[in-house]
This record gives C-alpha cells, structure tokens and sequence, in this order.
C-alpha cells in the first residue's frame, strides 16, 4: 500500500480535518437558535474548510501521480477495510472546486431560504463532507459510503425547501441515482471476491479477464452515467433543478454532476482500461448526442432554469466526450470543463436566484428588459453567458478547445459534430441575453403596470450578491487567461492514467478469441460468484 502513497509532509491530518469539521459544524448547529446566528454559523464553518483546504493548493508536488496528503488507519482489518484517504492530481482540484463552492450556498441563500434555517444548515453541512468524502477515499467501501451519504441531505434540500413539484423532484432525484449506485455496489463486490482488497490503487494495477472488466466496466459506467447526467439517463436533471432552491441548484451543477466524471476517470478507465476502448465509440457516441441533444432542448426554453439544466446536459458531455478519447488533451480539457462548468453553471443559478427574488417569476418574458434597471446585474450576466458559449478569454473557451482539439486530432468526424453543440450553446445563451437584457416583444410587463413599480421590483444588486459574483468572476479570467497552473497540477496524473490504460488494454488475444461475445454465457457464472 505504502507504493502507492506520499507521507503526508503537512504533519497534520488535513484531510480528515475537511471531513470532521463540517460535521461538527452541524452537530453545533443543532444546539443554535435564532435564524441570523445560524446563517453566519453555516458560512463560518464553510470559510473555515475553505480556508482549511488551501495547503492543498500550496504544497502539491506537481511532479508524482502518487497519492498525497495521506492518512491510513485501519478500520476492520478482517475484512481489508481501512480509512485511507488521499488526493492526485484530478481529485485535489475536486475538493478545492468544493470547499471554495459551498460559502456561496450560504451567501445565495441568506434571503432566498425563508424557513427551517437550523435544518438547512445542518444538512447543507452534512451534504458537504460527503461530497468531499467521495473525493478523498482511497478505499471503495469508504467512496461508496460517502456516495450514497449525498442522496439523503440533497433529497432533503429539494424535498424541503423546493418549488410547487418538489415531491416529484425529490423522489424522482433520490430513486435514479439510488438505482445507479446498486450497480456500483455489485461491482465493488465483485472486485473485492476477484482481488481480495477494496484498496483503489491497488485496484488500478490488478490485470482482469475482458470479460470481467466488461462487467465490471457496464456496472461502473450505469451509476456514473446517472450522475453525469449522460443521454439518454439524464430526464431526473431538469425537474431537480427547477425545483430546487439556489444553493441545492449550485451544489448539483458545480459539485454533484462532477461525481460522474471523477468517477469514470478514478474506476472505469484504470480499473477496466480493455473494456474502456472496446466500449468508447459507444460512450463517444452518446456524449454527442448528450451535447446535440441538450444544447437543442436548451434552445427551446421558456424557464430560465430549465435553460441552464439543458445546458449542464450539453457541457457535461464534453467532459464525457473528453473522457473517453483517452488522449491528454482530451482528459485535460474534460478536467478543465468540470471545473469550468462548476463556476460558470454555479454563478447562472445565483444569478437566477438573484432575479428570481424580485420578480417571482422565472420565465424569460417576465424578466426583460433589465439593463434599464439592473445594470451590474447585466454585466454579470453577461459575463457567465459568454464564459457559458466558451468565448475565447474565458474559462470555458480553453477546456472545450482542449476538448474539441483532442477529438480531431483523433476522430476528426466526432470533433465536427462536437462542433454544432458549441454553435447551440452560442444560440441558446445569445437568446436568453438578448431577452433578457434589452428584448420585450413578447409585449409582456412582469409585476406592474408602470415604470416606477418596475424600478422598485428590479432594484440592483446588493453587496451580499455582488461579493459572491465577483469571486466568481475572478476565476472566469483566470483560468481563461492563464489555464497553466491547473494543467500543471493534473499533468502528472493524466500522464500516470493515460499510461495505465495503454498497458491494460493490450489484450488481444482475449479480444480475438471472441471473449467479448460470451459475456451473456457468463453472466450466470458471475451473478453466482457474487451472491
């Protein structure tokens, strides 16, 4: 195991002290009373992971793949069950993307949430050392623990605090992604009977028939494709987000839908690498038509919401299309994306939240023409509209490059189809500034009749809201104007997992036996290995 790891060079358990402190803050949060002191009691405990996570940051050794700022203490040894958790260079900008996030959550929702503040808080706090728990473990047990610890405060946060069909979002939300995570589960089991260890790395380096990394890898692929959300698995996005309040829509886009991708880049490609390249056209063909298909239905939206949902469809697979072309630029730029989607999706929702308080509507045509009242409103919307169509200076412009530039220098007809989600995601944004700016043919006049009612409604935006868009904003530029620090941090991993699904995919005699056909006469053998 020790092959595996870096002594953690900090001398203190960071990592641990990520997962413990949100839930401490919780358990606090239960003995606090009076609304004020508890929204100021969940965004301290935030700040403070926040604050805690920046070593993270500062002392990463860019230069190994190995796992960093360890921690191993054994939990049920008759079973090769440990607490061991770690971060690379794929999962440490994860936990920071996290940790730099959730503040926002609380800062979105100080007036946006009107009921049950101490409820909030304590799941919302809860809610994030699992998704940071999902980043850190090294042990599957201990991951899947923590991924199906999300289901419940995210089912709550929709449940309680959500729109008029929240019922069905919540259950609707909770049922699809329960049902992926069985499928995850099997498959974890599965390993463990074949290897004997739950130990990740470890499992990385063991060497599978193709006929079990094909199971292994469909089993995998079911539960992370949920979460993405791929095509055609991706009808639970849309009603989640509607219905959710703004911090449960900025956790799903920036946090939760990134669960997927980790989760192909940390199992499916190292794990089932022969089962990886044997499955991509078809995992390459459905990114497509998750880019085509919800860049289209985003197009054709009414609800501000439910443009971005569709969006989040679209962007999200980019980042699967960049996955599975199995190149660096690919897998970078899907790295890129995930994080770039993160701030720019996450700052739409504020965004939406912010109008959505003053005219209680969330409809294009009730929200026209705000550059005559909300002009910084504007220039911020404006601003995550053009990172969101990936204009070139901003974030998103250098992860769909990264993107686009790895699909033709491999498959140039799939980068040529890639192609038109990118020209969608031009028409779809333009469209909704243009409404929503300056247009108001729809000849509609949201609550009242007369311009000073109109003026009272729109008043501009706070300081409160204004901080948390220029953070925002901040890393639009920057990792549109200069990428290299991030692309440096994850270099030494990608070249690491790159190198591992060579190696592992060389097995062409298995492939010319006509393995890959017999996997239905298998299924039997397995199913009886694993009950």
């Amino acid at each position: 195991m020790e092959n595996y790891l870096i002594l953690n060079t900090l001398n203190f358990p960071i990592l641990s002290l990520l997962l413990i402190v949100p839930v401490v803050g919780a358990i606090v949060a239960m003995f606090l009373r009076g609304d004020t002191l508890l929204k100021f009691w969940g965004l301290a405990v935030t700040l403070v992971t926040a604050l805690i996570s920046l070593p993270l940051w500062t002392h990463f050794d860019q230069t190994t793949a190995k796992y960093q700022f360890t921690e191993l203490r054994h939990w049920f040894p008759a079973l090769d069950l440990d607490y061991v958790v770690g971060v690379d260079g794929i999962s440490v900008l994860l936990v920071l993307l996290t940790t730099l996030v959730m503040p926002l959550c609380f800062l979105c929702s100080w007036t946006y949430i009107k009921t049950r503040w101490k409820e909030f808080v304590i799941v919302t706090l809860l809610m994030e050392t699992a998704m940071l728990g999902v980043f850190v473990s090294l042990n599957t047990v201990l991951f899947y623990i923590f991924w199906e610890g999300m289901l419940v405060p995210m089912y709550l946060i929709i449940a309680i605090w959500g729109g008029a069909r929240k019922d069905y979002a919540s259950i609707k939300f909770f049922l699809y992604t329960f049902a992926g995570s069985i499928f995850l589960l099997v498959a974890i089991i599965a390993m463990y009977i074949t290897t004997g260890t739950f130990f990740i790395p470890e499992l990385m380096d063991q060497s599978y028939s193709f006929a079990f990394q094909m199971w292994i890898f469909l089993a995998c692929a079911i539960g992370f494709a949920i979460k993405m959300p791929m095509f055609p698995f991706h009808t639970w996005l849309p009603a989640a987000h509607v219905e959710a309040p703004v911090a449960g829509s900025v956790i799903l886009a920036s946090i939760l839908l990134k669960m997927g991708g980790y989760g192909f880049l940390r199992f499916c490609l190292p794990m089932a690498p022969a089962a990886t390249v044997y499955c991509m056209p078809y995992l390459l063909f459905m990114s497509l038509v998750s880019i085509i298909v919800g860049s289209y239905l985003a197009l054709g939206q009414s609800d501000i919401k439910k443009l971005i949902a569709y969006s989040s469809v679209g962007h999200m697979g980019f980042v699967t299309l960049g996955i599975f072309l199995l190149n660096d630029a690919g897998i970078k730029g899907a790295m890129l994306q995930m994080l770039n989607h993160g701030v720019t999706t996450g700052a739409l929702f504020i965004l939406i939240g912010i109008i959505y308080e003053r005219t209680h509507s969330r409809e294009i045509s009730d929200n026209s023409k705000l550059g005559m009242f909300m002009p910084i409103y504007v220039t911020f919307l404006g601003i995550f509209s053009l990172s969101s169509l990936a204009f070139p200076g901003t974030n998103s412009f250098v992860g769909e490059f990264l993107v686009l530039f790895g699909a033709f220098s491999k498959f140039p007809l799939v980068g040529a189809f890639a192609i038109l989600g990118a020209i969608l995601a031009a028409a779809y944004m333009l469209r909704l500034m243009q409404k929503m700016v300056w247009d108001d043919s729809d000849g509609h006049v949201p609550h009242g009749e007369h311009a000073e009612e109109r003026k009272r409604v729109l008043f501009d935006c706070n300081f409160r809201e204004i901080a948390q868009l220029v953070f925002l904003t901040i890393f639009v530029f920057w990792i549109g104007l200069h990428p290299t620090p991030l692309l440096d941090m994850m270099d030494s991993t990608v070249t690491h997992l790159i190198h591992q699904i060579d190696v592992g995919s060389v097995m062409p005699e298995a492939v010319h036996r006509g393995e890959s056909h017999a996997l239905l006469e298998n299924a039997g053998t397995w199913i009886k290995n694993l009950f």
